[in-house]
């Protein structure tokens, strides 16, 4: 395809990149096996790509390259945190400054762009460790000048850089023995390999991640059962320290090398007047007074690294400890109310999707993956995501099965159904048997013209009533529409009725429709909450 991406466009990538990666903080996180010394990697990096994020917000309309690369390369840098923050800065002004006299997004540019970031990246770490974010940097540079060479379209560079980032982030273990020993890939580069792909992905328009992350996923990476390494003991240095500094004659060389003597892991980038500082040191006073008469400092963060480790081993521990069940659910549902209610029923992770959303096969798996179980079920409570849960099921590690549920108030009878000394197999028999009798009722506007399932005119704006996946109601008003689905779903005849409120049906009219319904039904026994699902005032259900 022709390369035709506008500032635009890239803008929006980085926006995009920006938000997986704060949404998948946790997981990167997760592969951290050094006690806390900056803070946690996905954390750190997350925050950075915000303020950059936040300063490519504010830019006007139709700002040149020149503005664009300075919003970026400034807000990376004012919103460094952690030894990973800071490196990803400089990775984000190399890429900006390799970029410069390249009019198109294209497999010169793209080179170009990563050659620079590598030469910057590797300049601001005065000792550069392999298995690390600059390891996988260097390699995604190899692979787009590979590309260039190949004379690769704009997608397809961007295709072998992100795959390549993947395939380095699984060499690290190999590279740097505490990785292996702990069974993980390195936080850093994993972090930097879903910002490329995140980024890839939003530019070229592709349905998900260019990268296939559920091999990887199913490979060396990640692994959440870590093991704490209390290497911090007998380290020199206790405070993590990092700061900015505005200086007109601060020679950063000499800074380094001050900064040198004063403890390790420093770093000093950025380039007149603004720079940001990291060390780990016993004496930040000294380092902040030597800063101090050189300039103004701001943004000051001091970390005692050793209490930051006791705080991490302990809740490591503690997480540890927490019991392992037999049995796990996920469960799909929007709305707050609907999450909380399924969670009281014993359901472990409530994936947000529903009627508006569906999630995907990945998202059920990772939710499937958070489980501290020996198996899990899964609960889609929709029949298009049914099949999604039963492809995560597929690839899941451990043993999984989906309860094929199609609504909310079904799951809450499934759950009902649950023997925690029967088997996965016999759970999901009687779980599904459990919900058989229940019907679905829903209450939404039609966005369109139709038909009922008796052939009646719809039109767009009615309220309609829906029954197991049929249109049996249409009227003007929630209420009334409530009450005739009430009729044809046979109200009469059953025991209970299970309400749920969505976010458009406030409690005044919540109340007033529970009244209504006791009136008419006075033998039914109601049991209402507040769901909160948007685009349906009422889902419920009769047994």
């Amino acid at each position: 395809m022709p390369e035709s991406y506008t500032a635009n466009d890239l803008l929006n990538a980085i926006a995009a990149a920006s938000k997986t990666l704060s949404e998948r903080k946790d997981e990167i996180n997760r592969l951290n096996v050094f006690p806390v010394p900056d803070g946690d990697t996905g954390t750190n990096m997350s925050l950075t790509l915000e303020t950059v994020v936040e300063n490519l917000a504010n830019l006007p309309i139709g700002a040149g390259g020149a503005e664009i690369r300075k919003a970026i390369t400034t807000g990376a840098l004012m919103g460094a945190r952690g030894n990973s923050g800071v490196i990803t800065s400089q990775i984000l002004r190399g890429l900006c400054e390799g970029s410069v006299g390249h009019e198109a997004v294209n497999a010169e540019s793209i080179d170009s762009a990563f050659s620079h970031a590598v030469d910057v990246a590797f300049q601001a770490v005065r000792k550069p460790v392999e298995g690390t974010i600059l390891t996988v940097l260097r390699d995604s540079a190899a692979a787009a000048k590979r590309a260039r060479k190949k004379k690769l379209s704009t997608d397809e560079a961007l295709e072998a850089v992100v795959a390549e980032a993947y395939a380095s982030v699984q060499r690290t273990p190999d590279l740097l023995p505490v990785l292996k020993d702990n069974g993980v890939v390195d936080a850093g580069g994993y972090g930097l390999a879903i910002f490329f792909d995140a980024f890839a992905a939003a530019l070229t328009g592709k349905e998900g991640p260019l990268g296939d992350e559920l091999a990887f996923a199913r490979g060396a990476a990640p692994k959440v059962e870590i093991e704490q390494i209390n290497d911090w003991e007998g380290s020199a240095y206790r405070y993590c320290t990092e700061f900015l500094v505005s200086s007109d004659t601060l020679d950063a060389e000499e800074g380094l090398d001050f900064l040198g003597t004063m403890g390790d892991c420093e770093l000093l980038v950025g380039q007149n007047p603004n720079f940001k500082v990291h060390v780990h040191t016993n004496t930040p006073d000294k380092v902040l007074a030597y800063m101090l008469e050189r300039g103004q400092i701001a943004e000051v963060h001091i970390h005692n690294m050793q209490l930051q480790s006791a705080a991490r081993t302990d809740a490591l521990a503690a997480e540890g400890e927490a019991a392992r069940k037999p049995i796990g659910f996920v469960a799909v549902a929007a709305g707050e109310g609907n999450a909380k209610i399924l969670k009281s029923l014993g359901v472990d992770v409530v994936v947000s999707g529903g009627q508006t959303m569906n999630p995907s096969t990945k998202d059920l798996l990772d939710a499937a993956n958070e489980v501290n179980a020996d198996a899990v079920i899964i609960l889609p409570n929709n029949k298009n995501i049914i099949m999604a849960a039963q492809s995560a099921c597929g690839l899941s590690e451990k043993p999984c099965a989906v309860v094929p549920t199609t609504s909310v108030p079904q799951a809450f009878s499934a759950l009902f159904g649950l023997d925690e000394d029967a088997s996965l197999e016999e759970n999901v028999e009687a779980m599904t048997e459990a919900y058989a009798d229940v019907r679905t009722g829903e209450v939404t506007r039609a966005i369109k013209d139709a038909k009922d399932a008796h052939d009646n005119p719809i039109h767009e704006g009615d309220v309609i009533g829906i029954a197991d996946g049929s249109i049996e109601s249409v009227g003007a008003a929630v209420e009334d529409v409530v009450m005739d689905l009430l009729a044809r779903m046979d109200a009469a005849d059953a025991d209970t009725l299970t309400l749920l409120a969505g976010e458009d049906l406030d409690d005044a009219a919540l109340d007033a429709l529970v009244a209504r319904i006791e009136e008419a039904y006075d033998e039914l026994e109601i049991d209402a909450h507040r769901g909160e699902q948007p685009l349906y005032p009422v889902v419920m259900s009769v047994e």
